[in-house]
């Protein structure tokens, strides 16, 4: 049950609302990257609720980003009668206001942030895409990810979840005869993600053999501050090199532009959907 954050006075309907909630969510298979395993995503979910409409919000715990959900709720609590304070307005002002409230903590900002937006929907009675001035068609496939695992544990997910794009973690050079196996057990398209878990020497011998197997793009090859290495390895490949760890916020953007092919922006980390929104239009405008 979602956790009542205070008790209301007079006026309450009308007041910020704010209740949440200490999840953790068991995955189907242990998850390995470059960064580690782990078999459970714990995450702070957030309720507001205006006027008896709600929004709900989420935000994960990640490890190495130093993010654990006790951390956020300690903070979300010691700025509670602030929140409940603000006066209801655009979700980018809210954004505004809760990014000076927590500076050092895009994680819990990206959780409040989506729950606005969810609120700020409900109550104009429209969806977010029409909000943003979008239309709902020629919507890109998602990925399933695999994450690093013996070569029969792959294939077997592979075979249990029939998807038509896979993304799979590499860490190294010895993943590619296992990307070569599982190619010949597929059509379906191919992108790979490193976590900034190879150098450049590796990276450059692997381009040959990914290029055969039709890998549809590269994410986060090398480390997240190797840009001048990063524009190499592009330079001498068709395949496109994403950013991941080197694209955290809005002012990563433009650095990103001279050695990325393209960003993987990640609400957690930018700080929710208003500054992504921020991050996708400065990228279209660069591109």
């Amino acid at each position: 049950m979602l956790q009542n954050s205070h008790i209301c006075t007079l006026n309450c309907h009308y007041m910020l609302q704010i209740k949440y909630k200490q999840i953790q969510t068991e995955f189907q298979y242990p998850f390995t990257t470059a960064h580690g395993q782990k078999t459970h995503q714990p995450a702070l979910l957030i309720a507001l609720s205006f006027n008896g409409i709600t929004g709900f919000g989420e935000a994960p715990a990640i490890h190495y980003y130093n993010v654990s959900v006790e951390t956020m709720t300690e903070e979300l609590l010691s700025k509670i009668d602030l929140l409940q304070r603000y006066s209801f307005t655009e979700p980018d002002r809210f954004w505004h206001f809760c990014h000076h409230l927590f500076p050092n903590n895009s994680f819990l900002v990206c959780a409040l942030d989506m729950a606005y937006w969810d609120l700020y929907a409900k109550i104009k009675q429209q969806k977010m895409f029409e909000l943003w001035n979008l239309e709902w068609k020629n919507i890109p496939h998602t990925d399933y990810t695999i994450g690093i695992d013996s070569l029969e544990n792959m294939l077997a997910k592979i075979r249990t979840h029939p998807m038509p794009i896979y993304k799979i973690k590499v860490s190294n050079q010895e993943d590619l005869e296992k990307l070569k196996i599982i190619r010949s057990h597929t059509d379906a398209t191919i992108r790979i993600d490193a976590n900034a878990s190879l150098t450049l020497e590796q990276a450059l011998a692997m381009i040959p053999d990914l290029e055969k197997l039709q890998i549809e793009l590269i994410e986060q090859p090398l480390a997240k501050d190797q840009f001048e290495a990063t524009k190499l390895l592009a330079e001498s490949t068709a395949i496109p090199i994403i950013a991941d760890e080197s694209c955290v916020s809005e002012s990563d953007v433009a650095q990103c532009a001279g050695s990325f092919d393209g960003i993987n922006i990640k609400l957690t980390k930018c700080g929710g959907l208003t500054p992504a929104l921020r991050m996708i239009e400065e990228a279209k405008n660069i591109n």
